[in-house]
């Protein structure tokens, strides 16, 4: 008897715990799709109109391939670069500053600023680069 019910083909395939496994998957997406677009409604307070004249304002500084320093496209000494810089930090604190040097120029120079940077204990500070060539 065991030998007949072995050798038996199947004529028809049990699909039930597959739909099981496709209602849930179903049920969970549901759920977490109106979970992440619904949300509890609030009265959000209404900003000024105003520009705030609190922003930092970025500082740029460049250096050039031929070694010439700028501020905010201004042409400045070392020297003269750290008493700006110093004199912005004692308005604002903190300012974001950006530095953009030639691929051309002399180590040494942008060394020599992000000393200065360093220094005056101005933190943030971020490097310009160019996008890379595909080729």
């Amino acid at each position: 008897m065991r030998a007949q019910e072995e050798d038996k083909v199947y004529d028809d395939i049990n699909i039930t715990p597959m739909l099981d496994l496709a209602y849930v998957l179903l049920v969970i997406f549901i759920i977490m799709t109106t979970a992440s677009v619904q949300g509890i409604k609030v009265d959000l307070p209404k900003a000024s109109a105003v520009v705030s004249l609190s922003k930092p304002q970025t500082q740029v500084i460049t250096v050039a391939n031929n070694g010439n320093i700028y501020l905010n496209a201004y042409p400045v000494s070392i020297g003269d670069l750290e008493n700006r810089l110093k004199t912005q930090k004692a308005l604002t604190p903190e300012f974001p500053i950006v530095l953009k040097g030639d691929a051309q120029v002399q180590y040494q120079k942008v060394m020599e600023v992000l000393d200065l940077l360093r220094r005056l204990e101005l933190s943030q500070v971020g490097l310009v680069t160019g996008k890379a060539q595909s080729g």
